[in-house]
């Protein structure tokens, strides 16, 4: 196993949504509190950064072309050769309290996104399902901070967290888009292991999650059982994707938002970019369908 690397050094606020997008060889990933999309281009190294108007919380591929992502009203087009946003669909637009904040696309081209309340302190939170025919589902609620959609090989589980009840829950999910059967999957304490982030799925059919305020990922079987600890020299860890040309690298973001200046200076990567290669590929980006 490689030791994990820091391959972009940023003091990114609050980095995030890590996306492979394979057709570039690049990886893409947002800044949530500074408004910023950035993109790491693994044949040349180059790295861009983009500003936008208003935060972009996660990002999708499309399958027509270009991105999707969400913003902290809802579901939006995204162009970066005009760094401008469209709306699609703006479910929480009167919802001033809110902000949307995780999502990820599902096998079938479905794009999942959930909000939070931005103080962090009510449940009113919803996930949502944005099916390619661009209608809305609200799938679950009554969440503090939405986190880390993540599907099962075979697309028949979905995982999905409460970051500060520190609850990872496994759905059943079925072909048509609706879940049932919500469980816990795993349980945090956040004094000991922080709280759970974004994650991802491995082809072996294991969950990595991240650990925001726990320095490490961790992966779990199916089963709930923890197969690797991976720690990170960073607290505030966020989320991970596979990428690279064989699938076999974990990118890694991770935030540098209400540190102080003496944990800065003893944790100096914070919210900058690493990679760590388990030895286990990943699964191909899936599309957004609409």
């Amino acid at each position: 196993m490689n030791e994990v690397t820091c391959i972009w050094e940023i003091p990114a606020q609050l980095g995030e949504g890590p996306l492979w997008v394979a057709a570039e060889n690049a990886l893409y990933w947002v800044d949530i509190l500074s408004q910023q999309v950035h993109r790491l281009s693994l044949a040349s190294g180059a790295q861009h950064t983009w500003t936008f108007a208003q935060q972009v919380t996660s990002l999708a591929t499309r399958q027509s072309g270009g991105f999707v992502g969400t913003t902290p009203d809802g579901f939006v087009v995204i162009n970066f050769d005009t760094t401008t946003i469209e709306p699609l669909v703006l479910p929480e637009e009167h919802l001033t309290g809110n902000r949307f904040n995780d999502g990820k696309v599902d096998g079938n081209g479905r794009f999942w996104a959930g909000s939070m309340h931005l103080a962090e302190k009510e449940a009113t939170g919803s996930l949502y399902r944005l099916d390619p025919d661009l209608s809305l589902h609200t799938v679950d609620e009554g969440y503090l901070i939405t986190n880390g959609p993540a599907f099962s090989v075979d697309g028949k589980t979905m995982y999905h967290n409460d970051s500060i009840k520190g609850i990872v829950y496994a759905f059943d999910l079925h072909n048509d888009g609706a879940v049932g059967g919500k469980r816990p999957f795993t349980q945090l304490t956040f004094a000991k292991e922080g709280a759970p982030d974004g994650m991802t799925v491995d082809s072996e059919n294991c969950l990595w999650l991240a650990h925001y305020g726990g320095a490490r990922l961790t992966r779990y079987a199916p089963s709930g059982e923890i197969l690797e600890v991976v720690p990170l020299p960073v607290p505030n860890v966020t989320s991970c994707t596979f990428g690279g040309p064989n699938l076999d690298t974990l990118y890694i973001t991770t935030a540098s938002q209400n540190m102080t200046q003496a944990e800065l200076e003893k944790y100096p990567l914070s919210g900058s970019l690493f990679a760590y290669q388990p030895g286990v590929t990943g699964l191909p980006t899936p599309f957004f369908g609409g």
